[in-house]
């Protein structure tokens, strides 16, 4: 069985509306696409680390609760869990503060086993973030060698707009190792002063990796594709409780789609089809839509019973 393994931040989410808080969950931009995989059925794991606290317990439990291996998820004796307050506004949109215990940044650990097939899922900050760079870059480098398929979710926030020059080095090498890179025009407007998907995919994006995919809130989601593919997805209206971890879910639902189809590293690299492209962002958005339905960061487990069962050919 193909496995995903997903390497990310931890953190948890204080969800507010009208400035009350309604909801605490475990989160974290690779973090939550793992749990959403892990209720469909996916063999998933996950490489982090979490504070040495009653919240970094929590996330454990949280990651095991949900069928994800958590064993390569560190804990630091003096380093704090960290924490974002996220504020719905009118739209259900979110706006972040983050309270991050930055000096006890580190990542230690064993590598999970890695086979041809299996797909490794890294993106945000985290990705970059000069401290753990060695550490991530040689696990991303040994799982291509080992064959895995490498999915890079850009996920470059307005926060860190300030650290962009010290850290594009290591965007651009994120791009050249993935098999597939996504990003939101919020991204690449910030990263490349560019909202227009060709124009970023052009001048941005294909030298390094031909296999691209930019979303835009409500709009369709754009996919351009070895072999000049490119096409639009229109995006079906959806009732929102809140959109915070729509991105990640299309990325679950994207790598998702990709394994329930049968899609290859190989296929890949010669170009997909038509119809692969569409299976996969098929599931891409139904995982991003129902993330959408509660102030969970993930999809809601009997869907993701219903995409399990898919999964497993009942």
């Amino acid at each position: 069985m193909r496995k995903v393994i997903g390497i990310g931040e931890t953190v948890l989410d204080i969800i507010f509306k009208d400035n009350q808080p309604i909801g605490a969950v475990p989160g974290g931009s690779v973090f939550n696409g793992v749990i959403s995989l892990g209720r469909a059925g996916v063999d998933a794991t996950f490489i982090s680390e979490a504070g040495n606290d009653r919240v970094g317990r929590r996330i454990i439990d949280f990651l095991r609760e949900n069928g994800v291996n958590a064993d390569n998820v560190s804990i630091y004796p003096d380093s704090k869990s960290p924490i974002s307050l996220a504020f719905l506004d009118e739209a259900n949109n979110a706006e972040y503060i983050f309270y991050k215990d930055h000096p006890h940044d580190q990542l230690d650990f064993a590598y999970p086993d890695v086979a041809e097939g299996d797909v490794v899922m890294f993106g945000s900050f985290y990705a970059v973030n000069p401290v753990i760079r060695p550490q991530v870059v040689a696990f991303l480098e040994y799982a291509r060698s080992r064959g895995a398929i490498l999915y890079y979710d850009v996920n470059f926030r307005e926060s860190h707009r300030t650290d962009l020059i010290r850290v594009t080095p290591n965007i651009l090498e994120n791009l050249e190792l993935a098999d597939i890179v996504r990003g939101s025009t919020e991204d690449f407007g910030v990263m490349f002063r560019k909202t227009d998907p060709d124009a970023i995919y052009r001048s941005e994006v294909s030298f390094y990796c031909r296999n691209f995919i930019c979303t835009q809130g409500s709009g369709p989601v754009a996919v351009r594709g070895e072999g000049g593919f490119a096409k639009e997805y229109p995006v079906e209206p959806t009732d929102t409780v809140s959109t915070i971890g729509a991105g990640d879910n299309f990325n679950a639902g994207l790598v998702y789609g990709m394994l329930r189809h049968g899609i290859t590293r190989a296929d890949i690299a010669r170009g997909l089809s038509q119809a692969q492209w569409d299976s996969m962002v098929g599931c891409a958005q139904l995982f991003a839509a129902d993330c959408c339905r509660s102030i969970g960061n993930s999809i809601d487990p009997a869907f993701g019973a219903a995409m399990k069962a898919a999964l497993a050919g009942e």
